[in-house]
């Protein structure tokens, strides 16, 4: 059972953890980017390394989303382009980023990506949908540690009407 799931065991009946943007930038990316995450809610994936189908059911919250943290693996040890490849495929990001906001400032950014089978640019699109948050640079500063994102993982059902 997954430590979210402990959590919601605890709640009353009717309660779901489905925390908004700002929630999971600031109480959950900032804790643990500052090195303060005393809830320890989510685990790590390597997602280089860790296809969609495999994310670990420790990470899954409820039967569409999983919630974990990863690190921005760079494609180019001096370049800023994230390296989003997997042994089966690739996560392609879709549209504008779009910012999070808190009382008003921007402390992050949520990024859209859907997962491909195959390689670029002959991939097959997936049902898998990921948002990838990030902290704004002003709070992601040299003091702390590592690169780290906070996932959001879900799968898109086509609704038939």
């Amino acid at each position: 059972m997954s430590n979210i799931r402990l959590v919601e065991a605890k709640l009353p009946t009717g309660f779901r953890f489905h925390p908004r943007d700002e929630e999971l930038v600031c109480d959950y990316l900032m804790r643990k980017v500052a090195l303060t995450d005393t809830f320890q809610l989510m685990i790590e994936v390597d997602l280089n390394k860790c296809e969609p189908w495999d994310i670990p059911e420790t990470a899954r919250v409820n039967s569409k989303e999983w919630y974990f943290y990863s690190h921005r693996d760079r494609k180019y040890a001096t370049g800023l382009r994230t390296n989003r490849a997997t042994t089966s495929g690739y996560w392609k990001a879709t549209g504008k980023d779009k910012a999070v906001h808190s009382k008003g400032t921007i402390v992050g950014m949520r990024k859209t990506l859907v997962f491909y089978h195959g390689r670029a640019p002959k991939g097959t699109k997936s049902d898998c949908v990921m948002h990838e948050f990030r902290l704004q640079p002003t709070f992601n500063v040299s003091t702390f540690k590592e690169d780290w994102v906070l996932c959001r993982m879900l799968h898109k059902t086509k609704e038939i009407g």
